[in-house]
């Protein structure tokens, strides 16, 4: 029977499962993730070499596919991206029924997207365990803009712009690979009658938050996503904002570069 049960544990079935606990509701990027790891022990002992969690989201990214015929045409895919990888190296022997627990902070990348729209963000929790299905868990987690970014919001929102849409699309020469776009339209005050929306990319990193705008006053939309023009350098409306900025500040700064340069 125990050599049964082994061989039905490393196929997954009896074996041991971890939950992963995020503590906060609520995550900004750059801050700390805090979460404590639940092991349960299965119908067997089992060695467990490592715990590993995965920083993930999706982003779009526009391939080419060969048909039948020769001809090729261009279709958007959905990649899944690793933000972060952390291996904590815990290696015990988790006995039959037996539950451990395993706290740890992380730190989350400055880019974490933010879960606005269709942007989607998740942890993912494995046990290395050898010869055997790794058990894992996957938690949804709710990232919010950080102050820098939240102040060009409220300024962006004041002045009568709402998003209407956000993704993360795949572009080049970024330590990541892909950028996060919003999509605004006005719905009232200055811009309204002036623009039909206004596209964002934005990248963030220790020193700056670095913004890319586009403006679109015709009726049929944008030819083609802002991350590719920004890839052959066709976006030319840049703006910097240094890190430490008041939230405030950076949002008026903004509003008065597209004032200038729109």
């Amino acid at each position: 029977m125990s050599l049964f049960r082994k061989s039905l544990a490393s196929l997954g079935i009896g074996s041991a499962r971890v939950d992963t606990l995020v503590h906060q509701d609520v995550l900004i990027p750059g801050g700390n993730l805090q979460v404590e790891i639940q092991i349960h022990g299965g119908k067997v002992s089992q060695q467990i070499d490592n715990i590993d969690l995965y920083l993930c989201c999706h982003y779009r990214e526009e391939v080419e596919s060969s048909r039948g015929d020769n001809q090729h045409r261009k279709e958007t895919i959905t990649q899944v991206c690793k933000l972060a990888e952390w291996s904590l190296p815990y290696a015990f022997e988790i006995q039959a029924n037996e539950e451990r627990q395993f706290s740890a902070t992380l730190e989350l990348p400055f880019n974490t997207p933010i879960t606005i729209g269709d942007a989607k963000v998740w942890l993912e929790t494995h046990l290395d365990i050898p010869m055997a299905v790794d058990p894992k868990d996957k938690d949804r987690l709710t990232v919010r803009p950080d102050p820098l970014m939240d102040g060009v919001f409220t300024a962006l929102e004041l002045a009568g712009l709402r998003i209407r849409q956000v993704e993360c699309e795949a572009a080049k020469n970024f330590a990541l690979p892909f950028v996060q776009e919003f999509e605004f339209v006005p719905v009232s005050g200055p811009y309204h009658g002036r623009w039909r929306e206004l596209e964002i990319v934005a990248y963030r990193d220790e020193q700056a938050l670095q913004l890319w705008f586009e403006v679109d006053r015709r009726q049929n939309g944008f030819s083609g996503m802002l991350s590719s023009l920004l890839g052959r350098g066709e976006l030319k409306r840049y703006l910097e904002l240094p890190a430490g900025m008041h939230p405030q500040q950076a949002g008026e700064m903004v509003l008065e570069f597209l004032d200038q340069h729109t």
